[in-house]
């Protein structure tokens, strides 16, 4: 897995976008791949991010099927304000180390 590299929030979101387009579809493995590739490509998602960038419509219904299909991600909590100013406690997933060894046969499989 590369490591993430520190980028504005502008190309952030550009990131999550190309990564949305990448993977079409409201079907849960699409939704899947989706998060699945933002996790090893950007280090973390959250569950805002994956809502509003990546299209992901229920995010722990999505990372559940990924820890099913063997996958060990890390969820963490951090407030955030949401555009109305609102403070939500939000996921943060993030894929544990020893998962990375799975990495291109797991996505290739979607």
């Amino acid at each position: 897995m590369s490591r993430p590299v520190e980028s504005s929030p502008e190309q952030r979101i550009a990131a999550l976008h190309a990564i949305r387009d990448r993977f079409p579809g409201n079907v849960a493995s699409a939704q899947e791949a989706r998060l699945l590739v933002a996790m090893q490509q950007l280090g973390h998602v959250t569950t805002f991010e994956a809502s509003r960038y990546l299209d992901v419509y229920h995010p722990p219904a999505r990372k559940l099927a990924l820890v099913k299909r063997g996958h060990e991600i890390l969820t963490t909590w951090r407030r955030s304000a949401t555009e109305s100013g609102k403070s939500h406690r939000i996921g943060v997933y993030s894929l544990a180390r020893g998962d990375a060894a799975h990495r291109a046969d797991k996505v290739a499989s979607f």
